[in-house]
């Protein structure tokens, strides 16, 4: 499955009630270490059909970020259940996000 790009129109559908967990990637354009983590999301949302995979530019969705608390990017939240269930902040290596998804 792709990286679903997120916006506040479709965050509480595409992860507020997804049915599957979901790992958000919180990135901006001018960010280098996000511009680093995008083929590992990218490769994830491939790899682990069970996991839905959105990123969301705080640029264009600086409310979204400022709901979730994100003041650092890389920020990658994963949310179960409609809820945050855990967040890593900067750029992390794919085993480190496998590891830290906890499939």
């Amino acid at each position: 499955m792709a990286v679903i790009k997120v916006t506040s129109e479709n965050f509480e559908k595409e992860v507020l009630s997804s049915g599957v967990p979901v790992l958000a990637d919180f990135n901006a354009d001018w960010c280098g270490p996000c511009r680093m983590l995008k083929p590992i999301v990218e490769e994830i949302s491939e790899e682990y059909p069970n996991i839905k995979v959105v990123s969301i530019n705080i640029d264009d969705e600086d409310e979204l970020a400022d709901e979730y608390d994100v003041s650092s990017i890389p920020c990658v939240v994963l949310f179960k259940d409609g809820q945050e269930a855990d967040r890593v902040i900067g750029f992390r290596p794919k085993e480190s996000i496998i590891e830290f998804m906890g499939v």
